[in-house]
């Protein structure tokens, strides 16, 4: 192979280099102007998201014998990447307040209708904020980050 080759051949591989490095510069730069749409949609929508989380968990039927009456986000969304499907998900905490139904099981315990503190669970998919109604009681969101190893904490800025 002569030298002028060899040359060619270097300077070749050293554009594709810089090319899949501008690639993946851009990757991360999109992933993380995606992540800061995600918290700014959080942001501006929490109050309809407290409505959301109540109907979607109330519809449950869980905890047995308690009645959904009221949630308040009390903290920041921490967002998190599921690591098994993916997705962005918003932890948040939030105080529950409960009341016992009638007639039922729990109607005669007064701790049930104390407040719960618990993290809710919401979900980014197709450009929205979604929530099943999941709630993990008496956890922050960062117990919640430590409970379950599939969620990784995303930076808090890009």
């Amino acid at each position: 192979m002569d030298p002028a080759s060899v040359w060619w051949l270097a300077g070749g591989l050293g554009v594709v280099a810089l090319v899949a490095l501008g690639v993946r510069w851009l990757w991360y730069l999109g992933r993380a102007v995606h992540v800061e749409r995600c918290r700014e949609l959080f942001r501006l929508q929490h109050e309809r998201f407290e409505e959301q989380l109540l109907k979607a968990a109330g519809a449950s039927g869980l905890p047995r014998g308690l009645r959904w009456v009221k949630c308040a986000i009390t903290g920041d969304a921490v967002l998190v990447r599921d690591t098994a499907t993916g997705a962005i998900v918003a932890l948040v905490p939030v105080r529950i307040d409960f009341a016992p139904v009638e007639g039922g099981d729990m109607e005669d315990v007064p701790a049930a209708k104390e407040p719960r503190p618990a993290t809710a669970v919401f979900s980014f998919h197709q450009g929205n904020w979604h929530t099943a109604g999941r709630v993990v009681f008496n956890h922050t969101p960062d117990q919640t980050v430590n409970a379950f190893p599939e969620l990784q904490p995303l930076p808090d800025h890009l």
